[in-house]
């Protein structure tokens, strides 16, 4: 692959990659104090600005298809997948990271979802939708693809992207979270690389941090 060629790609990754971790590096240092949440709106505007540009970059500059990141037409196989996935991660793998938390004396996600406690539920059910559905097409479906394509291995692709993404939710979670993000993502990856269904990665995605981020506090409070 010539430099020409890899340009484009490059400037994806670092888009993909840099992007989500500057703008929570943002946003977590100017929350907003109350009313409409302006900052916080603004952070996820600019997480669809990376992800349409990225887009552009796959579309237009690279000419390749949505389909080359598994973003294909719906499919109710895809619903079925994102299902299973969703109550794998709700009611397995959840419990599990926790007490690893809890056994390893790490940090847990009662800090970062504080820092959510004040914003209204509409913002995050938007924050969860968008947060879910560029998460996936930025760190599964084009960072496991170009890595691939770079580096001439899916293992080694999904391994980066992973660790990438863990890195991606510290400045929010905190590390012991965010090293169970790798673990998440790690399945995520697994099940984009054998299905190449990311629109049942992002159903997963979406339903799982519904339930962590919206639904469980909500349920909490309502006590």
């Amino acid at each position: 692959m010539n430099s020409s060629a890899i340009l484009p790609t490059i400037i994806g990754l670092g888009l993909a990659f840099g992007g989500p971790p500057l703008i929570a590096s943002v946003s977590e240092r100017s929350t907003s104090s109350g009313g409409i949440p302006t900052t916080e709106l603004l952070s996820q505007f600019g997480l669809v600005a990376i992800c349409a540009a990225v887009l552009a970059i796959l579309l237009v500059w690279e000419k390749q298809p949505l389909s080359a990141i598994g973003l294909q037409p719906p499919r109710w196989q895809s619903l079925v997948w994102g299902l299973a996935l969703t109550g794998f991660f709700v009611f397995a793998f959840s419990p599990l990271a926790f007490w690893l938390l809890q056994h390893l004396r790490l940090s847990g996600f009662d800090a970062g979802l504080a820092k959510l406690a004040h914003l209204p539920v509409w913002y995050l059910i938007l924050a969860v939708v968008i947060g879910g559905t560029v998460e996936e097409i930025l760190y599964r479906g084009y960072a496991v693809e170009r890595l691939a394509s770079l580096t001439g291995s899916y293992w080694l692709g999904g391994l980066i992207s992973v660790l990438v993404f863990g890195l991606a939710h510290v400045p929010l979670w905190g590390w012991g979270p965010a090293a169970t993000t790798v673990l998440s993502g790690g399945v995520l990856t697994l099940c984009y690389v054998w299905t190449k269904d990311l629109n049942a990665n992002i159903i997963a995605h979406v339903a799982t941090d519904f339930v962590g981020i919206v639904l469980m506090p909500l349920l909490a409070t309502a006590k």
